[in-house]
C-alpha cells in the first residue's frame, strides 16, 4: 500500500527547518571549537566561584523591611490590607451560605446541577459523593475547603483568563508572559510561602493567593491555545462581513476556544484544590488540614478520610466542567425554559435545606459517620510487609527503586556533575538553537547561568538529573495513555476516575505509601513527580489529538491507510501544538513538586527550599525556588522553543 503523503507545502516545511537546524548546529560547532582552547583554560570543574553573587544580605533587609512596615506603610493599610480583607469576606460569604444550606442542601443542589447539566446518572453520582463527605466524619472540613476553593478557583480563573486572552491575541504579550506563566507554574509552592506569610501572615488571604498563583496558569495557557488555534477560514469569514476586532473576538475565537478554556477551567480546579494541604501549612483549614495533622502523626488512614473527599470534589467537578465542554449538557428550548430550570434548581435546594431544618438535622448526623483509618492501616502494613522486599521473581519495589537510582538516577547526576560547567551551557545552546532561535538559545543559556550565579551549581544539577528522569518516564507513559484515550472512548472511561485520583489527591496523601514502598531516597521523589504530573500529560493528549480535523481523517482512510499510520502520519503531526504543551506541562508539573522529593531523600534544591521555610531563612528558600523557576526555564526553551514561530524563520 502506498505511503501517505501530506501537501506539498507541509513537507518542504520539515525538510526545510532540518536543514536549518543542521545549518545551526554546524556553526555552533565550528564556533565551539574556535572558542575551545579559551573555554578550557577558564575552568574546567564546577561553577567557578568569582562569578557568583550572594543574595543572603539584600533578601534578609527585604524581610525586615517587610516586618518593620507591615503595619505602617500605606502599600499594606491601602491595598494589601484591603485585599486580604475582601479575600476574607469573599470565603466566609461562601462558607457561611454552605453551612445555611446544610447538607441537605448542599447534595441537592449539586445533584440538581449535575441532572441539569448530564443528566441522572451524574446526578446520582454528584449526591453519592457529597454523602461520602459526610460519611467519612469530613462534612464540615469540606464545606471548609469548597468555601476557599470557590473563591480561589474564581479568581484563578478570571486572573487566567484576562492573562489568556492577552496572550492569545498579540505575540509580543505571549512571549512577554510565558517566562511569568513559567515562573508561577514552577516555583515550588513552598518558596513563596514564606514571603507571602511576610506579607499577609498565617491565614485564608495567603492560603488563596497561593493557590490563585499556582492554578492559574493551566487557564492562561490554554486559553491561549484555544484562541491561537481558532480557525482560519471561519475568522477570515467571519471578517469579511465586516465584523469588529470586538466581535470577531466575541463571536468567533472565544465560541471555537469553548473547548480549550473548559479544559483550563478543568486543570485549574484539579490543581486548586490539589494546593489544599500545601495551602494548610499557612493556615487555610479544611480537609488540607486534616491531612496535614494525620501525617505529621504518620496515620495513612487517617489522611485518606480527609483525601478522599477531595478526590472526590475533583471528581464532581470535573464531570460538570466535562459535561459543559462536550456538548451533552441537556438540551434547551429557550431562555424561558432554562430560566425556569434554575429557578427549579434553586427552589428544590431551598426545599431540602428547609426541611432538614425543620427536622432538627442541618447539620450531618453523628450516627451516620464511617471509620475507615484503622482498616487503611492495616493495608499498608499488609503491603510494607509483603511488597517491599523478597517477592519471587520479581523482587521488591525496594530492588526497583534500588536499580532505578544505580542505573538510571546516579550515571545521569555523575555525567552532569562532572561536565565542565561551560560544557553544560554549550549542551542547553546545542539544544535550544537548532529547533528555535538565537533568542530562545540565548534564554536558555542565561537561564541556566543564573543558576551558577545564584551559587547553587552543584544541586542543581543534581536537581535536574532527578527532573529528566521524571520527566522521562511521565512522557513515555503519558503520551501512550493519552493516545489510547484518544483512540477509545472505553479507555477514556476507565482512565478518568484514576487520573482524578492521581491529580488531586494530595501529594503528601501518596508520599507516605511511596515512602513505605521505595523506601527514603530520590527514587521515591521521581515516582512522586512521575504520579502527579502525568494526569496532565494524558488529558492535554488526548484532547489534542481529539481536536485533530476529522476530514484530514476522513482523507487518509480513503486512501487506505491503516489506524496506525492515520495515527503517526496524520494525528500527531496535527496535534503538534497540544503534544508541546504536554511536554511543557510535564515539566514544570515535575519541577513544581520538585520539593516533595527534598522531603523524602531527594536533597537538592528540594530540600532547600523546605528548609528555607522551615527555619523562615529567606535567602535560602528564595534562591532555591530561583533555581527551579530557572531550571523550568531552561526546559521550557529546550523542548518547545519554537512554539507559535513554526515556519517564520530563524
Amino acid at each position: 500500500m502506498a505511503t501517505l503523503s501530506l501537501p506539498t507545502a507541509r513537507t518542504k516545511a520539515p525538510r526545510l527547518l532540518r536543514s536549518r537546524a543542521a545549518a545551526k548546529l554546524l556553526l555552533l560547532a565550528l564556533l565551539t571549537a574556535v572558542l575551545l582552547p579559551v573555554l578550557s583554560r577558564w575552568g574546567n570543574g564546577t561553577w567557578p566561584h568569582s562569578l557568583t553573587v550572594s543574595l543572603d544580605k539584600p533578601l534578609a533587609s527585604a524581610s525586615d523591611w517587610v516586618i518593620d512596615n507591615r503595619d505602617s506603610h500605606p502599600l499594606f493599610l491601602y491595598f494589601l490590607g484591603h485585599l486580604s480583607n475582601a479575600v476574607v469576606v469573599a470565603v466566609r460569604a461562601v462558607y457561611l451560605t454552605l453551612l445555611a444550606a446544610g447538607w441537605a442542601g448542599v447534595t441537592v443542589f449539586g445533584a440538581l446541577l449535575a441532572w441539569r447539566l448530564a443528566g441522572l446518572r451524574l446526578a446520582a453520582g454528584t449526591a453519592v459523593a457529597f454523602l461520602a463527605c459526610g460519611a467519612l466524619g469530613m462534612w464540615v472540613p469540606t464545606m471548609q475547603t469548597l468555601a476557599l476553593m470557590v473563591v480561589a478557583v474564581l479568581a484563578s480563573v478570571v486572573v487566567g483568563a484576562l492573562l489568556g486572552l492577552a496572550a492569545g491575541l498579540s505575540d509580543r504579550l505571549d512571549r512577554a508572559l510565558r517566562p511569568v506563566l513559567d515562573t508561577m507554574q514552577v516555583l515550588p509552592a513552598f518558596a513563596y510561602l514564606l514571603p507571602v506569610v511576610l506579607v499577609f501572615g498565617i491565614g485564608v488571604p495567603a492560603a488563596v493567593l497561593a493557590t490563585v498563583v499556582y492554578a492559574a496558569p493551566p487557564m492562561a495557557r490554554l486559553t491561549a491555545l484555544g484562541l491561537r488555534g481558532a480557525d482560519p477560514e471561519v475568522l477570515e469569514a467571519v471578517e469579511s462581513l465586516g465584523a469588529t476586532r470586538r466581535q470577531r473576538l466575541l463571536t468567533a475565537r472565544l465560541p471555537l476556544a469553548r473547548q480549550e478554556l473548559l479544559l483550563g477551567l478543568n486543570q485549574t480546579i484539579m490543581m486548586a484544590l490539589s494546593m489544599a494541604v500545601i495551602a494548610a501549612v499557612i493556615g487555610a483549614g479544611g480537609l488540607g488540614d486534616r491531612v496535614y495533622q494525620a501525617l505529621a502523626s504518620v496515620d495513612v488512614g487517617a489522611a485518606l478520610a480527609a483525601g478522599i473527599p477531595l478526590v472526590l470534589l475533583a471528581i464532581v467537578l470535573d464531570r460538570l466542567t466535562s459535561a459543559a465542554g462536550d456538548g451533552t449538557a441537556r438540551p434547551e428550548t429557550g431562555a424561558r425554559t432554562g430560566l425556569v430550570a434554575w429557578a427549579v434548581l434553586l427552589a428544590g435546594t431551598v426545599a431540602a435545606a428547609l426541611a432538614a431544618r425543620l427536622l432538627g438535622a442541618a447539620d450531618w448526623p453523628a450516627g451516620w459517620s464511617l471509620e475507615i483509618a484503622a482498616p487503611v492501616n492495616r493495608a499498608v502494613d499488609w503491603m510494607t510487609d509483603h511488597l517491599y522486599s523478597g517477592v519471587p521473581v520479581v523482587g521488591g519495589t525496594a530492588d526497583w527503586a534500588g536499580h532505578f537510582t544505580t542505573w538510571v538516577l546516579d550515571p545521569v547526576r555523575a555525567g552532569l556533575q562532572g561536565m565542565p560547567w561551560w560544557s553544560v551551557l554549550l549542551v542547553v545552546a546545542a539544544l535550544a538553537w537548532p529547533i528555535g532561535t538565537w533568542r530562545t538559545a540565548l534564554t536558555a543559556v542565561l537561564a541556566m547561568a543564573a543558576i551558577g550565579v545564584l551559587g547553587v551549581w552543584e544541586p542543581s544539577l543534581d536537581t535536574l538529573s532527578q527532573v529528566l528522569a521524571a520527566v522521562a518516564v511521565t512522557l513515555v507513559l503519558g503520551l501512550a495513555t493519552g493516545i489510547a484515550a484518544a483512540r477509545s472512548a472505553r479507555v477514556d472511561r476507565a482512565l478518568r476516575p484514576v487520573l482524578d485520583v492521581f491529580q488531586t489527591m494530595p501529594q503528601f496523601v501518596y508520599l507516605i505509601p511511596v515512602v513505605a514502598l521505595f523506601g527514603v531516597g530520590r527514587a521515591p521523589a521521581v515516582a512522586a513527580a512521575v504520579v502527579y504530573a502525568l494526569p496532565a500529560v494524558v488529558r492535554i493528549t488526548a484532547q489534542g489529538l481529539r481536536q485533530v480535523d476529522q476530514a484530514a481523517l476522513e482523507s487518509a482512510r480513503s486512501l487506505g491507510a491503516t489506524g496506525r499510520q492515520q495515527l503517526w502520519q496524520v494525528q500527531l503531526p496535527l496535534a503538534r501544538r497540544a503534544l508541546l504543551l504536554a511536554v511543557n506541562q510535564g515539566v514544570v508539573l515535575v519541577l513544581a513538586v520538585v520539593i516533595i522529593g527534598g522531603l523524602v531523600g531527594g536533597g537538592a534544591l528540594g530540600y532547600d527550599v523546605a528548609f528555607g521555610l522551615a527555619q523562615g531563612d529567606l535567602a535560602t528558600g528564595l534562591v532555591a525556588g530561583a533555581a527551579i523557576v530557572c531550571l523550568g526555564l531552561m526546559l521550557d526553551r529546550v523542548t518547545q522553543p519554537a512554539r507559535g514561530r513554526a515556519g517564520k524563520g530563524a
